[in-house]
């Protein structure tokens, strides 16, 4: 299903991640996309970067089918399932700025600086229900984008396009933002504080141990469940120093959340379970992830990378 996560450092880095739960591999790599490379689309007719991206993709045609991303100037893209509400345009509609949903993390990534102006730019956009090729079905998603300063969730449904101010700076999957947004509300009690012992007639009760103040806290794999974790890990992790315990912090917040095989069966008797967690840091440009099977990190700078070049870079995952 996927959750994802967006914070800041004290220095105003942003550092933005997602798990990618699902049951089967589509050949995803991390791709390195240049400035020079001209990426065909079905709308646009060609899209220039105007920014180098890094992160995990699918390549169809000439063209990084994104999962999630982060650019050379620090603002970073994912897109999480969103089955039965996504709902987009059939075909592409006069006087807008016309987007296939595969293209949208890219398109996002390569074109804008800020969360700001990608909300301006969304104004006159339209995501058209369009597959990158022959074989591949409209995937269900929204998005989270953020930057250094705050993060919006873009979600298509029946009525319209919906662009949200996360200021919790998370997602999961169905239903929509809105409604977790109000869900949390019930799980303002929790608290990461030691319960003090308290008097029940003539008995003194005190806490078993440390973490009791999150007794009711949600466990399960559903979306629900993993948005309110994600919420409350991230707004009550210490804040930390330096790019190795930022990105520690991103990635144990995400292993908060994550799934295991055997805990969640899907309809065909496959099991759901994190295949990868990833994590792009604005402060080095650097993307870090790490796989279910491999749960070593590893990584890749935009530096290491010609970013005026004119190819892409498939790196292994």
């Amino acid at each position: 299903m996927c959750t994802g996560v967006r914070f800041s450092d004290a220095k105003g880095n942003m550092y933005l991640g997602r798990n990618l739960d699902w049951c089967e591999s589509y050949g995803e790599k991390v791709v390195v996309m240049p400035r020079g490379a001209r990426i065909p689309s079905p709308f646009l007719g060609t899209i220039e970067p105007k920014h180098a991206c890094i992160g995990t993709a699918i390549v169809v045609n000439g063209a990084p089918c994104y999962y999630d991303c982060g650019n050379e100037v620090g603002l970073a893209v994912a897109g999480l399932n969103f089955p039965g509400y996504a709902s987009f345009a059939e075909g592409p509609a006069d006087g807008a700025v016309n987007v296939a949903v595969y293209e949208f993390p890219m398109w996002v990534a390569s074109q804008f600086e800020t969360v700001a102006q990608v909300r301006e730019a969304l104004k006159n956009v339209t995501l058209v229900a369009k597959a990158p090729s022959d074989g591949y079905a409209v995937a269900q998603l929204h998005w989270i984008i953020g930057d250094a300063k705050e993060s919006i969730v873009v979600e298509c449904q029946a009525d319209g396009m919906h662009v949200y101010d996360d200021g919790l700076d998370v997602l999961t999957n169905q239903p929509p933002f809105p409604w977790h947004a109000e869900n949390v509300r019930n799980y303002m009690h929790v608290s990461n504080e030691h319960p003090e012992p308290v008097t029940w007639t003539r008995d003194t009760l005190k806490a078993f141990g440390t973490g009791a103040g999150m007794a009711g806290f949600p466990g399960g794999y559903d979306p629900a469940s993993r948005f309110v974790r994600a919420a409350y890990l991230n707004a009550n992790y210490p804040a930390e120093e330096g790019e190795a315990a930022n990105v520690t912090r991103l990635f144990r917040t995400l292993e908060g959340c994550s799934m295991c095989k055997g805990g969640g069966k899907m309809a065909d008797g496959r099991y759901e379970y994190t295949m990868f967690s990833d994590c792009y840091s604005a402060a080095t440009r650097t993307y870090y992830w790490c796989t279910y099977d491999e749960p070593a990190r590893h990584s890749a700078c935009l530096d290491d990378y010609d970013l005026g070049a004119s190819e892409l870079t498939v790196i292994p995952q």
